[in-house]
């Protein structure tokens, strides 16, 4: 037995079958539930996994996930572990141009998706080469077009989950894997076209995973896993609200899985229907992102969800984006005994650290880091001192790189004394106690005047304005300063709206004065990625668009 997650997870349904695994409710309303324990899940994807071999895909071969959240999605994830088959997320946001791109960079020979998203992969795959199998989630609608619009077009040719699942057989008899097979984990691509961070699955399950204890001691041998799992109890219930495609969440229910535990998942994000969950399944914790989905958390529990009793939650996590100092403390005061953690973490590197309590507009974000994280000089990938800026950098169980781009992975990953590093992007300084504060993106940074402006450190002083309900900042040409400070502002419902002068002088409070915005757009709507991602390209057009209205 090797760190392999298939080996792990079945090492772990073989002391706790009967354990409940997976709890799935669909659609607010519908009454939809799915409910399967250790064993039945092993054995459901032990199913997809013998249709997936019986169809010709090959160890090493790359298969799309274009789903929603679902049973679907995590058992096929299981499916392509146990096969040796490399799961790839699939942004179900993405259009047509969006899937020809990540479909031929991800090199898929295989796809599952959801009917849902016929009409966009009938567009796409006539341009794509090498996919030579496809497996539809649910029911095409009636009448579905193709590409071309047509009405009388025939729907996608593809297996329908039910029928490979069905044919599947529920026993294992797979041949040996490795911790040397790989998990390719796709970037966001808000900044920049999406890549695949191409992770063994050793490296994976020490980095994102905590070897089997993200808050205690890492097991020494894989058998130890489901030692601990046999020897400890239940209880623990693990809720990750976002999608599934992104690492995030995929990645917490896999904390849970090597916990023995309980994980629960919607189908998508509905703040009423997550704090009914909450009280009804008795969740424990809770991963979701940022203030996207933390803020309509506050809403509901202070409208139309007060007195939903969430007693039984212990911890609130966030990774990907950060809760704002003002937002977490609203929530805490709706849930005054949860534990609220501004975990920093990315698809290149795992889990880093957590935010420490004196985090927040005043001090910055800051971060008790691992062992195995620094801040570096980017050109000498030396170590800076205390107060220097230098760029987050990680050792140890790194990934091997970005699939497709050697490019990119000179850029990004390093050798140093034997071991091998990722330069991450995000800039930051240390302390003497070694405690990290992180400026932001080194590619979002605004330069004004010659001074550097982290748009991350204006968002939080703008969060703290009572009229602001989200808000993302980004830099704008400038004829004077280069680049000015624009603050892209959605509205509290039923706010009055203010003036730029009004947010300075929220702001200076909070914001040496040049990193106090100079521009005011107000926007209906906050664009961020399904998980609450900011769209930083979105924001810099928009407030570029309201640049060149006003000189219009």
């Amino acid at each position: 037995m090797e760190y392999n997650l298939a080996d792990l997870f079945e090492s772990v349904v073989d002391v706790v079958p009967g354990r409940e695994a997976l709890v799935y409710i669909d659609h607010p309303g519908t009454g939809v539930e799915r409910r399967l324990t250790y064993a039945q899940l092993d054995a459901a994807a032990n199913r997809i996994a013998h249709h997936l071999i019986d169809s010709g895909i090959r160890p090493g071969e790359h298969l799309g996930l274009h789903l929603y959240n679902g049973i679907e999605y995590l058992q096929t994830v299981l499916a392509c572990l146990k096969a040796r088959i490399v799961p790839v997320n699939v942004n179900y946001r993405y259009v047509e141009e969006e899937l020809v791109y990540l479909y031929r960079d991800a090199d898929l020979v295989a796809l599952v998706f959801e009917a849902e998203f016929t009409d966009r992969v009938a567009a796409a795959l006539p341009r794509v080469d090498g996919i030579r199998h496809l497996m539809r989630v649910g029911a095409v609608a009636s009448g579905a077009a193709d590409a071309r619009g047509a009405a009388d077009a025939p729907v996608v040719p593809a297996v329908a989950f039910a029928d490979a699942e069905a044919a599947g057989s529920p026993e294992r008899g797979f041949p040996a894997r490795s911790g040397d097979d790989q998990f390719i984990i796709y970037t966001g691509g808000t900044t920049g076209m999406p890549k695949g961070v191409m992770w063994r699955q050793e490296d994976l399950f020490f980095s994102g995973l905590g070897g089997g204890a993200p808050t205690g001691e890492p097991v020494k041998k894989p058998q130890e896993l489901a030692e601990r799992v046999a020897a400890g109890g239940d209880g623990i219930t693990f809720f990750p609200t976002a999608p599934l495609m992104h690492g995030t969440s995929t990645l917490t229910a896999f904390i849970g899985f090597n916990f023995g535990q309980r994980i629960v998942i919607h189908r998508k994000f509905v703040p009423e229907e997550v704090l009914r969950t909450i009280e009804k399944e008795k969740v424990t914790s809770m991963s979701l992102v940022g203030d996207a989905m933390l803020r309509p958390l506050v809403d509901a529990l202070s409208g139309p969800m007060k007195g939903t009793d969430c007693s039984s939650m212990f911890s609130v996590s966030s990774s990907g984006a950060i809760m704002s100092d003002t937002v977490r403390r609203q929530f805490q005061a709706l849930v005054p005994n949860v534990l609220l953690l501004n975990n920093f973490g990315s698809s290149e590197s795992g889990f880093n650290g957590t935010a420490t309590e004196d985090s927040g507009p005043e001090r910055g974000f800051r971060i008790r880091v691992n062992s195995r994280t620094q801040v570096v000089d980017p050109a000498t990938h030396e170590p800076v001192a205390a107060g220097e800026v230098g760029r987050v950098a990680q050792c140890g169980h790194v990934p091997l790189g970005y699939y497709n781009d050697p490019g990119k992975t000179a850029e990004t990953f390093f050798e140093k004394d034997g071991e091998r590093w990722v330069l991450l992007g995000d800039m930051a300084t240390v302390d003497e106690e070694g405690v990290v504060t992180v400026l932001g993106r080194g590619s979002q940074c605004i330069n004004t005047g010659g001074e550097k402006v982290y748009p991350e450190e204006v968002e939080q002083a703008l969060k703290s304005h009572p009229d602001v309900y989200d808000v993302l900042v980004a830099g704008v040409p400038d004829p004077k300063w280069g680049h000015h400070v624009a603050a892209v502002v959605q509205l509290r419902a039923g706010a009055v709206q203010p003036s730029l002068a009004d947010i300075q002088t929220h702001c200076r409070s909070h914001l040496a004065g040049y990193k106090i915005p100079r521009q005011l757009v107000i926007a209906d709507s906050i664009r961020r990625s399904p998980s609450g991602k900011a769209d930083y390209r979105w924001a810099r057009e928009t407030a570029v668009a309201a640049v060149s209205a006003a000189d219009g």
